[in-house]
């Protein structure tokens, strides 16, 4: 079983490489992988069938983000705008949660929808998923190496990833457009001119009080990201058995929605958000020090 769960684990591996290739190209990685990768103990860890995603989970997951948002510009159009502002919060992080399970195939949907998902969120949280998704694949490949541009914030002090923020998205898409093939390209550009065509009618034309608000929000958690998606979970951390940090608290995760289960992620990237907690538990059994560094 264990030697089965071992193959399973470096298979992931491969298929992870190759699923950044698709629009990475042949860029070579660091070699050797981290440490981490290498531990033994993780053999005997089971992780497939936490890969499978059930019908209704298939349903509940774009839902989350879709409740947080409707509460947000419902309680934005009665003039509530602080505690919409907290919604739109929630908004955002079930929002990146539904799109990072699309950057690996974790949706349980096919391809073709899977896309359509990063083509939605990419107009309602603003600029392009899919540059997003490109860095992301890297950040995985690259592991806080030279060249991650995703994980650079991890080596800042918390206020200077704060203030690196409303510089964060522009170095993705820049480097999505850069590096990326020419098909991404093509989509990285859509979805950018799509965003742009969209706060153009919003302050230009529609005159919405409530959706001046909402592209408004999402801006500044634009902005946000590289303080509170990439610094949080990877502040100290290192190429190592620390690679990224996580959470005990069971409490902590129901309210950040086991977001910040990362070093989970990072050593069984195909499995789902919503399975992570068990994954948790399971490799906390077999190597618990793996989950010694903890975001909050």
């Amino acid at each position: 079983m264990a030697q089965r769960a071992w193959r399973g684990w470096t298979a992931d591996r491969q298929h992870l490489s190759e699923k950044s290739r698709t629009f990475i190209g042949d860029q070579p990685g660091p070699s050797p992988l981290p440490v981490v990768f290498h531990d033994p103990r993780l053999k005997s860890v089971e992780w497939r069938d936490l890969v499978t995603v059930h019908r209704l989970e298939v349903f509940a997951e774009p839902l989350l983000p879709a409740a947080w948002l409707a509460v947000s510009l419902v309680l934005a159009g009665f003039g509530h705008y602080v505690i919409a502002l907290g919604c739109s919060f929630f908004f955002f992080l079930t929002g990146l949660r539904l799109v990072h399970n699309a950057f690996h195939s974790a949706l349980g949907l096919s391809r073709r929808t899977t896309d359509t998902v990063l083509w939605i969120m990419s107009l309602v949280m603003l600029g392009s998923m899919h540059a997003v998704q490109f860095n992301h694949l890297r950040h995985h490949k690259l592991n806080l190496s030279e060249g991650d541009v995703e994980g650079r914030s991890a080596e800042m002090p918390a206020w200077r990833a704060l203030l690196y923020g409303p510089i964060f998205p522009v170095l993705l898409h820049a480097t999505a457009l850069r590096y990326g093939n020419k098909r991404l390209r093509r989509i990285v550009w859509g979805e950018l001119l799509l965003s742009a065509f969209w706060i153009v009618l919003v302050f230009g034309v529609l005159h919405s009080s409530v959706l001046r608000y909402h592209v408004s929000a999402m801006l500044v958690g634009q902005c946000m990201t590289a303080f509170f998606a990439v610094w949080t979970v990877h502040h100290h951390c290192d190429r190592t058995h620390h690679l990224a940090r996580t959470l005990h608290n069971r409490i902590k995760n129901a309210l950040t929605f086991n977001m910040f289960l990362h070093i989970e992620h990072h050593l069984f990237p195909r499995v789902p958000t919503c399975h992570l907690p068990e994954l948790s538990r399971r490799i906390d059994l077999v190597a618990p020090d793996l989950r010694s560094k903890i975001v909050f």
